[in-house]
């Protein structure tokens, strides 16, 4: 799911010669430790991923809160009360109040009116207008805080990286991470540590990403034709993850309360540690990188690569090319990470879920669509460019990009004809959901082939770093996606989403015509 998908490659030996369990499977065993692992991870972040700026809006940062996630507005509380609140909210751009007034009109009225289908009883007026006043005041705080926290996460593992190879080795730094995150999501529990809590969680993501998805490719011998499968089968586990923990953690939620929905999510990321610790037999060493251990040897690769010779034209040539890509993959990320920004609050305030056998559907469940689409069309995908490739139309990875750069922003069409149709009520949830299936379609001929063509084209001894480069740019796209979708309440519904659809087709575009001197840096890749 996004760029969680990481193909790092190493030099290492496999640990033990093949066992019966390897013929059996045709992967060591190391290989779904790690994938259950990452997928009990990956169900912690996503899970609280997924409540996270609808806790901020409608419970946090007012003081008439929804103690249960979707319901009414029954509890009280103060923001002021939440550590570090008074000094972050200063350091965030103030909100007109003429945008925040259009925004109270409409969510004043629907408070006052309530849902009677999904059994939430309207507010009184005068409640109604303070509840409105303060959700739509916080909306855009909640949008660029989102934002910093998905971003900072993909700013970390650059760090991560660096501790394990010069002083903590792999396995330690996962133990670390997994540790942080799982004391991270119990500490969310109490309200006036929401922000120790975030960094906790920020800091452990660090320590645990770039190292688990190392030590996949660790239990490979170079040139072991089984890697690439090997990465498809932990892919498949972020993307098992992020399926399940929206109906787990979102259920909670709605059910008995946010803590509850985010303790789980800290259930999750204990159960990926035991998981990991219980299975550490069957993993590879650690790397033993230069400088790491005080040892001051090359590692194969980098003699092999010529050591720390300086770069030659053509790879200077190569380099800049993933720089240019790099910087259209910022625009890529900020436009796709609204899933979970505007288009949760989309489906929250905006779509009819239906029941079912009585219960009540709750909005978080939208995040699990995304997910379940990549497991639908990925093999499908796979499928679709062999064929393409055997008779000689596959496209380059620079036009996959492209390509999935404008079907990203093409997506966004329908919700700007679901804008016009639902207007300021509630619709159907045909338009998230099938937006999100474009969507996804961007995704899986984007994400994937991107970080696939950094290891192909960046010279061997900086693919790390260019790999690390990468990520900033998800970094850097997952902040901006804050950023625009405070917007969502300053535009028409119609203007925002014709916003988004631009900046896809634009990025696309521009990767396009970038195609011709791209392909002649980096070759036929």
């Amino acid at each position: 799911m996004s760029a969680d998908q990481s193909t790092a490659e190493t030099t290492a030996p496999r640990p033990v010669p093949e066992t019966a369990f390897e013929r059996r499977f045709g992967h060591p065993p190391g290989l779904f430790i790690l994938f259950f692992a990452e997928m009990w991870e990956r169900f912690s972040y996503y899970g609280m991923r997924g409540l996270l700026k609808l806790y901020m809006v409608n419970y946090l940062f007012i003081t008439v809160r929804q103690v249960y996630q979707g319901k009414g507005y029954t509890g009280a509380g103060d923001p002021d009360t939440v550590l570090g609140w008074g000094f972050i909210k200063g350091l965030l751009p103030a909100v007109d109040p003429a945008t925040i007034q259009k925004c109270v009109t409409d969510k004043a009225a629907k408070l006052a009116a309530g849902n009677p289908s999904e059994g939430v009883v309207g507010l009184a007026a005068d409640v109604a207008q303070k509840v409105a006043e303060q959700t739509c005041a916080a909306s855009s705080s909640a949008s660029i805080l989102y934002g910093w926290y998905t971003g900072l996460v993909y700013l970390t593992p650059f760090f991560g990286g660096i501790l394990a190879d010069k002083l903590l080795g792999q396995r330690r730094s996962v133990v670390v991470g997994g540790v942080l995150m799982a004391i991270g999501h119990f500490v969310m529990a109490f309200e006036n540590m929401f922000f120790p809590a975030l960094l906790l969680l920020i800091l452990g993501n660090g320590c645990f990403k770039p190292n688990i998805s190392t030590q996949v490719g660790n239990l490979y011998a170079p040139g072991d034709p089984r890697r690439d499968g090997a990465f498809t089968i932990f892919y498949m586990g972020i993307n098992l993850g992020a399926f399940i923990c929206n109906f787990v953690c979102g259920t909670l939620a709605a059910v008995y309360g946010w803590h509850y929905g985010f303790g789980a999510a800290g259930v999750g990321m204990v159960l990926g540690l035991i998981v990991y610790l219980i299975g550490q037999k069957h993993l590879a060493p650690d790397l033993k990188m230069k400088g790491a251990s005080g040892s001051a040897e090359k590692s194969s690769a980098e003699s092999a690569a010529g050591g720390s010779e300086p770069l030659n034209k053509d790879e200077w040539n190569r380099v800049g090319a993933l720089i240019v890509l790099c910087l259209l993959n910022v625009v890529f990320w900020a436009v796709y990470e609204q899933q979970g920004n505007t288009m949760q609050t989309w489906a929250d305030e905006q779509t009819n879920w239906p029941k079912i056998f009585g219960f009540q559907i709750p909005s978080t469940w939208f995040q699990s669509f995304n997910p379940f689409f990549i497991f639908l069309m990925a093999p499908l995908f796979d499928r679709f460019w062999a064929w393409q490739a055997k008779r000689g139309q596959e496209p380059s990875s620079v036009s996959k990009m492209a390509i999935g750069c404008i079907v990203l922003g093409l997506s966004f069409i329908v919700m700007i004809v679901g804008a016009q149709v639902v207007g300021s009520g509630k619709g159907s949830l045909f338009w998230p959901v099938f937006c999100t299936l474009l969507l996804t379609v961007g995704e899986l001929y984007l994400s994937p082939i991107g970080l696939s063509l950094v290891t192909k084209v960046s010279p061997a001894r900086i693919v790390s770093m260019m790999m690390g480069m990468w990520f900033l740019s998800s970094f850097v796209g997952n902040t901006l996606s804050g950023y625009i979708g405070a917007l969502y309440d300053k535009m028409p519904k119609e203007g925002f989403f014709l916003l988004l659809t631009v900046l896809g087709v634009a990025a696309g575009l521009a990767m396009w015509a970038f195609n011709k001197p791209l392909k002649r840096a980096i070759g036929s890749t």
